[in-house]
């Protein structure tokens, strides 16, 4: 059968789940509502693959994807030999390239010193997608490494997958690093998409891209087998165009996982079905307090947060404006000098488990610098060079009085003490800037992202499409307690409601 013109969906819609807005509002001339509750996953998958064909290499050149599964149709219509075993049975998903994928497909965190060697299993969370009936379409590109190569690097770049582009206006940036995962959920690629985030590399290229990102609880989502940064920060998180199929997604990749022991507590923290609370009242009596300080000062921004402010007090929210979160200056450099201490211990561990002739952090620096002109055309190394440096006693121990400081400063006596004080269900601010213009030359400007906080705390932030200033994206952002997944998508879920109908 020839492959269709692809038009976005939402996980939502095709389970059977009343919002269908992200159907309605594309292509009204294709049936794809009659065509999702058919529960075709071939269909489906052809109008996936044939959209990426048409907009990603060429057309658009958006370039969100790294690599395409070769065995997708196969899959997809193994799911409709199946039958429908639950509500995500069938439907396609992208996961970012830096998760372990145990099939045809590379998992290279879009590096080419990776393309040698392949993982021999599943990474925990692409397990579970498997196991929920999903058809992994292909893996999504991102800024290399995670961004952690260096500091003057340019978000969405890889050497393995080149620039991934901005939907909404090609000639900006998709932000990082899960960069090819919101671009292709923006695009329409697929309903959903799975990102991962150290420190914004969810919330920030979700919102820079106009969808629905949450960055979870460290420790309600498995990292084995997800190319590491630090296992202090770092998680795998769902990225969709409602929250609904956010709900959807986390439900399929929350839970303990014995090989990781930060999950311990995740079967009994996390909620029997993370869409049970979404309802158009989720924002009825809840106080959240705005922390200006996360704002910036851009003024289209503040505009558009002071409209969002509005809905939330007609959809019922108390508004507590304005709260402190004390000792922002000193969490940056703290988590950043701890991140680098750990950076090479995490890492080497990853890399000597997968094998191959790439085990160290250090082998990684001698390829690159063997391959200088396809690995470092843009920017360098820095980070890398400064973490393999950090292997002394004295360095290790700094980073850990480092970890420990930034630990109690962003969780205790930040946003647990602002939350406490003000008997607060969530802080909210403005997510982002709008993104700014690509430059390779100079690498990524200095856009504010209000990601620190959650992301250091090791706690829960989720992003909702908030408005759009002279036409790029800007997200709203509700933060919250450990483990407040369910509680941030009540809110975010009403927020949506009222603000986009």
């Amino acid at each position: 059968m020839k492959r269709r013109t692809f038009i976005p969906l939402s996980i939502a819609a095709v389970a059977g789940c009343r919002r269908s807005a992200s159907i309605t509002d594309w292509h009204p001339a294709m049936n794809y509502e009659a065509l999702a509750k058919a529960g075709d996953a071939v269909e489906i998958t052809w109008h996936c693959l044939g959209r990426i064909d048409t907009m990603d290499r060429v057309g658009l050149g958006i370039r969100a994807v790294i690599e395409v599964n070769p065995d997708a149709e196969r899959i997809a219509a193994e799911c409709v030999a199946k039958g429908a075993a639950g509500p995500l049975q069938g439907l396609p998903i992208l996961v970012k390239d830096n998760m372990d994928t145990a099939d045809a497909m590379l998992t290279t965190a879009g590096s080419l010193a990776l393309v040698g060697s392949k993982p021999t299993r599943d990474a925990f969370v692409v397990k579970r997608i498997r196991e929920a009936g999903m058809v992994l379409l292909g893996k999504t590109n991102l800024s290399e490494w995670a961004n952690i190569r260096s500091p003057k690097s340019t978000s969405g770049w890889s050497a393995r997958g080149g620039l991934t582009r901005n939907p909404v206006r090609l000639t900006h940036s998709a932000s990082g690093s899960s960069s090819g995962s919101a671009a292709a959920v923006a695009a329409g690629y697929v309903p959903g998409a799975l990102g991962t985030e150290t420190n914004g590399s969810i919330v920030s290229p979700a919102s820079a891209c106009g969808i629905v990102g949450l960055k979870p609880t460290v420790g309600l989502v498995s990292r084995t087998g997800i190319v590491p940064i630090t296992h202090w920060q770092d998680t795998a998180g769902p990225m969709t165009r409602t929250v609904r199929d956010a709900a959807l997604l986390l439900n399929v990749i929350a839970g303990m996982d014995a090989e990781d022991a930060q999950t311990r507590e995740a079967d009994e923290r996390r909620a029997a079905d993370y869409t049970a609370m979404l309802n158009e009242d989720g924002l009825k009596g809840r106080r959240l307090g705005v922390v200006r300080d996360l704002a910036g000062s851009d003024a289209g921004v503040w505009a558009v947060f002071e409209k969002a402010l509005e809905a939330l007090r007609d959809a019922g929210a108390e508004v507590v404006d304005t709260v402190e979160l004390p000792h922002q200056n000193d969490l940056g450099r703290l988590s950043m000098v701890a991140m680098l201490s750990e950076l090479r211990g995490d890492l080497n561990a990853y890399l000597s488990a997968r094998g191959g002739s790439i085990v160290s952090l250090a082998d990684v620096i001698a390829f690159n610098e063997e391959h200088r002109d396809e690995e470092m055309p843009w920017f360098g190394q820095e980070f890398f060079m400064f973490a393999e440096s950090l292997n002394t006693p004295e360095a290790i121990d700094n980073g850990g009085r480092a970890r420990a400081e930034a630990l109690r400063l962003a969780g205790a006596e930040g946003i647990d003490f602002a939350l406490a004080r003000h008997r607060l269900d969530a802080l909210i601010c403005p997510t982002n800037d709008p993104t700014g213009p690509i430059d390779l030359e100079s690498g990524d400007g200095r856009i504010r992202v209000a990601s620190t906080p959650a992301a250091v705390a090791g706690y829960p932030h989720l992003t909702v499409p908030m408005g759009q200033v002279e036409g790029l994206p800007v997200g709203l952002s509700f933060i919250g307690a450990a483990w407040s997944e369910a509680a941030l998508l009540a809110m975010g879920y009403a927020f949506e409601v009222v603000s986009h109908g």
